[in-house]
């Protein structure tokens, strides 16, 4: 995943088509709800499954996409890059924001990440970007709120948190040597905000469509990855499985952990299966830390880390966000 193109790392203004591996995905995603509606007493837990997520979740998706392509097309990289230079604290919150403002799928984060890092961005600031972005991202927290309810501000929160410690553990490990030099910030490029100061109808539509249909090319074919995994496990995996390998135990949570970490799902296609665990467990700790456990366990995260910023880094990411992960989520089964 990680030659995943980042729409946010040019500003070309060629036409933008649908991704092939998003017109695969939608033909099989078609043919197995059209064979769910067959007949057949074996497909009609699946059909139930199916039409239940997508009466769940469209309305987010189609919201996150829209207002994805808005930020995608009037919010200068630049602009956001220039903040997360310094060492300091008030560079990781502004590290957060910055990963709600620049929508993308997990992988598509890590090109932007790097992006930001090669423009000054500091060691911590993209750590701190790398574990927020997909979760505190609006497409997602949209998808949160659809299947979560207000739950989903707990799981958004606590993502943050993670991901701010995390980052001034990576301040306090740089300023004693133990990971690499931060690049220097000095020559970060001034935000241009043309589009808005010259607002133009109609290229603002077409800017915008096409920030939408690239953020669609990354995200969409995931999420319907996401919800066929996860309807199929809420149609046929029985709820005893769930509550006897991978309840609201210590050792269930370090179950889901090791799933979560062999399973290879962007961001968005996570949050169905992750609301299906909710559903067969009754716990919230089991999902938040499959949600969480991919971003900070991601092979492709750490290896994107080794090669641009440095093996320290990239090392020190698990061995700091881990521990983390399964405390936020033990302690959300034992009192919520």
């Amino acid at each position: 995943m990680a030659e995943s193109h980042c729409h946010h790392c040019d500003d070309s203004s060629e036409g933008v088509s649908v991704d092939r591996k998003l017109w695969i995905t939608l033909l099989v995603f078609a043919a197995v709800l059209a064979a769910s509606f067959l007949p057949v007493d074996f497909l009609k837990p699946l059909n139930r499954s199916l039409l239940e997520y997508i009466g769940m979740m469209w309305w987010a998706i189609l919201l996150g996409l829209f207002l994805g392509g808005v930020i995608d097309y009037f919010v200068p990289t630049a602009f956001i890059g220039k903040y997360l230079g310094e060492k300091k604290v008030s560079s990781l919150f502004y590290a957060v924001v910055s990963g709600f403002l620049l929508s993308a799928c997990s992988h598509g984060i890590l090109a932007l990440a790097i992006q930001l890092h090669k423009k000054g961005a500091s060691n911590a600031s993209v750590i701190t970007f790398l574990l927020a972005a997909p979760w505190a991202n609006l497409p997602v927290t949209l998808l949160l709120f659809s299947f979560f309810g207000w739950n989903a501000v707990l799981f958004v929160l606590s993502a943050m948190l993670i991901a701010l410690v995390s980052g001034a553990i990576f301040i306090g490990l740089e300023n004693h040597g133990l990971i690499e030099p931060s690049p220097d910030s000095d020559n970060a490029e001034e935000a241009n905000w043309d589009k808005l100061k010259n607002f133009q109808l109609k290229e603002s539509v077409v800017g915008v469509a096409k920030g939408s249909l690239q953020l669609s090319n990354m995200v969409l074919w995931w999420i319907l990855i996401g919800v066929l995994f996860a309807a199929i496990i809420g149609a046929y995996v029985p709820k005893e499985i769930f509550m006897n390998y991978f309840g609201p135990s210590f050792t269930g949570l370090l179950l889901t952990l090791a799933i979560a970490t062999i399973i290879e799902v962007c961001s968005e296609g996570s949050a169905p299966i992750a609301f299906e665990i909710y559903n067969k467990v009754g716990a919230l700790g089991n999902p938040f830390i499959f949600l969480m456990a991919g971003v900070a366990t991601d092979y492709t995260e750490i290896g994107l880390l080794w090669t641009n910023i440095g093996k320290k880094t990239a090392i020190w990411l698990p061995i700091v966000t881990v521990p983390q992960v399964v405390a936020v989520a033990y302690l959300m089964n034992v009192f919520l």
